[in-house]
């Protein structure tokens, strides 16, 4: 037994003595390269700042906040505030808009910019290739209050153009911004323009790292060139795509708050109307502080669970992940 306890003794002495070790290792690690941990200091300030100490504030999701007794000095009401919106009849609206347009915009939105690159990486003619990346992501710049200004102006029943043409060919004048149905596509397909020459440059930055001996090997071999993009081109930027994709889906539950809100009325008001903008309502306009943190946190729930479902399965499919 004495002898048993002597080698217990001496495995834990060495565990101590490797750790200690370690940890020495790790500051001389930090110390010789502490000019690179200091260029990192910003950004994880910022992040402890912006990000994670607001986090403090998530407990009025489970609180009738009153601003004067403050966080902790406010009642616990546990999940009363998630049973109320669950019960609303806002609940299905909300939900069904946020969902339809989230996925509406990712089928048409993610898909676009990666078309864009492979046709574009394509043109030889230097300067037109450049004239169409300038002209492509130029929009991105635009604010969406403009962006909104814009819509409303060429949309207009009276002078836009739009209905101008309509009108040209013997239509009649729609009123696109107070009719529900146009507006999901009026969203989507306006930050199409405004969003897909940006997110192209990251595809095309990745399409330089293919080999052109591959392109050679296949040109040799009689490929064409919609067969060099299928085999070559897209295979290659397939890890940019995943991990953009499963961003994508990391954020599936937030939809752009401004651009949402400024394009909504009272006509449009049962397609347009969405987690954020009815966060902002509850909470902002009526006081509800307790009851929106609620609504906020449910989304963030849900937007965390599929970025950790979409990545484990991008894992098991031998795909790009980011962790």
């Amino acid at each position: 037994m004495r002898g048993g306890n002597a080698v217990s003794l001496t495995k834990q002495a060495n565990l101590r003595v490797a750790a200690t070790r370690n940890r020495l290792s790790f500051w001389k690690r930090i110390h010789k390269t502490y000019e690179l941990y200091l260029f990192l200091l910003p950004t994880i300030t910022y992040f402890l700042i912006f990000h994670y100490g607001p986090m403090y504030g998530l407990q009025i999701a489970f609180k009738d906040f009153m601003a004067v007794k403050g966080i902790w000095g406010s009642p616990w009401v546990g999940m009363e505030h998630f049973e109320r919106f669950f019960n609303s009849p806002q609940f299905t609206i909300v939900l069904k808009n946020t969902l339809f347009l989230n996925l509406y915009e990712l089928a048409v939105s993610f898909p676009v910019p990666i078309i864009m690159a492979l046709l574009l990486n394509q043109i030889q003619h230097t300067r037109f290739k450049k004239w169409v990346q300038t002209v492509t992501y130029a929009p991105h710049f635009i604010s969406s209050v403009v962006i909104v200004g814009m819509l409303l102006a060429f949309l207009s029943p009276r002078t836009g153009l739009v209905n101008e043409l309509i009108r040209f060919f013997g239509g009649e004048p729609i009123y696109f911004m107070a009719r529900p149905e146009w507006f999901k596509s009026i969203f989507v397909f306006s930050g199409v323009w405004q969003n897909a020459g940006w997110s192209m440059i990251i595809y095309l930055a990745a399409l330089t790292s293919v080999s052109p001996d591959l392109h050679e090997a296949a040109i040799v071999d009689g490929a064409n060139k919609y067969q060099r993009i299928w085999h070559i081109d897209l295979p290659s930027i397939m890890p940019t795509i995943m991990i953009l994709l499963i961003l994508n889906i990391g954020n599936f539950m937030t939809v752009g708050f401004e651009k949402v809100y400024l394009m909504q009325n009272n006509l449009n008001l049962d397609a347009s109307e969405v987690i954020q903008t009815y966060v902002y309502k509850s909470g902002l306009l009526n006081a509800q502080y307790g009851y929106s943190a609620a609504v906020g946190l449910f989304n963030a729930v849900i937007n965390f669970i599929l970025l950790i479902s979409v990545n484990a399965l991008a894992k098991r499919l031998k795909q790009a992940s980011l962790w």
